[in-house]
């Protein structure tokens, strides 16, 4: 029976938008509340970086697994299943006597997104040809970036007038729409890689590697942090040796080897989130620090980027289905590059439209990027793969979003110490976000070639 015969279309695209949608609301969400958190728990913003990257290193390190997992025991009982997880954590993180309880069910939290996100693509892969799969991905790439646009500013309004607990509340009862939606919509099963033996030592060892190294990573410049750095990449090369010598491994690493347009279009999403990934975290603070706007108005400033992905995602993603993917994503690229390099100039007294006006040139160079570059990894595989794909294209956003986030953190524990952020170091502060915004657009400028180079995909 086909897949379309107990499911159709058009209802599994809007399943999975509206999942897709969830994640980045609460991670945009989160990420303007943050002054707010700070401030209840008279937090840093060394430790307040914490409350953004657990949440991203619990994905990413539960995406390639639950992936695989997936593809074993069917996709739509793991993304049922990550509904109820999210949406309990969210409540509990509503509830957070502290800061380290709070952290912690980020932690949870992570791991219930994971099981949504890696499912979600997956499941439009299984479902759309590769002559509509760019449209497909378009839309589902749109509603990600409707849900980072509409983050700042509803949550920003849920805190200036219920408090930061009610943004978690409101991802909470998302959630659970989204459960029932699976639940009562969502019919048939995709498990194409079922009867297979799950590999839990490779999953073990992938999931200690990240955790690791991305420890190391916060904890950098302390000697400590390059000893977990290096703890974390020899615990990825046992991976990497086990996933070979295996017949059923929980990823396929021989992808990276075989498949150019594979490996290029995962390394040009790990160099652009990379680059991209703490634009909101920085410019959330700069606005209400640096700028004196409340929560509300410096989300609504904020949502110019997402707004601009949401409403070009599509056509780029369609265009991608007649146009070489490689082309336009590099075209995207090249424009973040461009508008990073803008918000390196950022000084105390520059003007909100030319604020606005970066975030306009990064919303545009993002959705050139972002849907031909998830068409291209999704096309690039067979079927019994598009979990695994699924999984390391969501693994290396994270991963980028976690080194980008990382990165902040490192500056400000670097510059500021454990100081919080007022009129007695602005200028200080607003030095290390030029810093960040720099470097990201140097590694944006070198993924150009990535993506460029990937080769072509006849689709």
């Amino acid at each position: 029976m086909e897949l379309t015969d107990v499911a159709s279309k058009r209802t599994i695209l809007v399943v999975s938008a509206v999942a897709s949608f969830l994640s980045p609301f609460m991670i945009s969400s989160v990420n303007i509340s943050l002054p707010s958190i700070g401030r209840e728990f008279d937090a840093s913003a060394a430790l307040l970086g914490w409350v953004a990257t657990t949440y991203l290193l619990a994905t990413a390190a539960s995406l390639v697994p639950m992936g695989k997992f997936a593809d074993i025991v069917g996709r739509k009982k793991i993304f049922a299943l990550g509904a109820v997880l999210f949406a309990a954590s969210n409540f509990s993180a509503a509830a957070s006597p502290s800061l380290l309880s709070l952290i912690f069910f980020r932690v949870i939290q992570g791991i219930g997104g994971a099981m949504i996100v890696t499912t979600s693509v997956a499941i439009l892969a299984s479902v759309f040809p590769p002559g509509e799969r760019g449209r497909a991905m378009g839309i589902n790439t749109a509603s990600i970036y409707l849900g980072m646009s509409m983050g700042p500013f509803l949550g920003g309004t849920l805190v200036q007038r219920l408090g930061w607990r009610s943004v978690f509340l409101a991802g909470g009862l998302a959630s659970v729409c989204v459960f029932y939606l699976v639940k009562r919509h969502l019919r048939g099963e995709w498990a194409d890689a079922k009867g297979e033996k799950f590999d839990a030592k490779g999953s073990l060892l992938y999931v200690a590697s990240l955790i690791f190294f991305m420890y190391g990573v916060s904890l950098l410049p302390a000697n400590l942090g390059i000893y977990f750095m290096m703890a974390g990449g020899a615990l990825l090369v046992a991976f990497v040796k086990r996933e070979l010598s295996i017949y059923n491994p929980v990823f396929e690493v021989r992808l990276f080897v075989i498949n150019r347009t594979f490996a290029f279009s995962n390394l040009a999403a790990l160099i652009n989130y990379s680059a991209t990934a703490a634009v909101a975290f920085l410019l959330s603070l700069y606005l209400q620090y640096a700028k004196g706007l409340s929560p509300q108005s410096a989300g609504l400033i904020l949502m110019v980027q997402p707004a601009f992905q949401a409403l070009l995602s599509p056509s780029a993603g369609k265009l991608s289905d007649r146009i070489e993917p490689g082309i336009i994503a590099s075209l995207g690229m090249a424009l973040t590059a461009i508008g990073l390099f803008m918000l390196s100039m950022l000084e105390l007294h520059t003007s909100l439209y030319f604020v606005a006006l970066s975030l306009s040139c990064l919303g545009v160079g993002f959705a050139l990027f972002s849907s031909p570059n998830t068409n291209a990894i999704m096309s690039s595989v067979p079927r019994e793969y598009y979990g695994i794909a699924s999984g390391s294209l969501a693994t290396m956003r994270l991963l980028g979003q976690m080194t980008s986030l990382a990165l902040a953190t490192v500056l400000f524990a670097f510059t500021m110490g454990q100081a919080q952020i007022g009129s007695a170091n602005l200028h200080i502060f607003v030095k290390s976000v030029n810093v960040a915004f720099a470097i990201s657009a140097i590694l944006c400028a070198i993924g150009i070639y990535f993506s460029y180079a990937r080769g072509k995909l006849h689709i």
